[in-house]
């Protein structure tokens, strides 16, 4: 096939801020997690799927499935839409105190 590109598992990107790897990526409505550090100006590769954990919003339980939204304001996961970038599902539920501050998500494939 001529016109294949890429599998879309992973896209690269120019980073506007520092980049640690393991950290979530929001540019426009893509959505990955870094698979490096990256400093501001070079290119960095973003997983778009896959499952991750990833820091979430304190004191908020989550259940399977549950719809999981990107915070870009403080970078984190959590099932607020307002506001908020869609990146897809918990798998697995979250009780809601105030350390639980880490949540398994799969993402949605980088489109919101």
């Amino acid at each position: 096939m001529k016109n294949f590109i890429a599998n879309g598992e992973t896209i690269n990107i120019t980073a506007a801020a520092v980049i640690a790897s393991g950290q979530g990526v929001l540019v426009g409505s893509i959505f990955g997690v870094a698979e490096g550090a990256a400093a501001i100006g070079e290119t960095a590769v973003i997983r778009l799927v896959g499952v991750f954990s990833l820091p979430k919003a304190p004191s908020q339980a989550w259940t399977v499935g549950q719809t999981i939204y990107w915070d870009a304001a403080n970078n984190r996961t959590t099932n607020v839409l307002t506001g908020n970038t869609r990146i897809g599902i918990a798998t697995q539920a979250v009780a809601g105190g105030a350390g639980d501050t880490t949540g398994i998500v799969r993402l949605n494939g980088g489109a919101t």
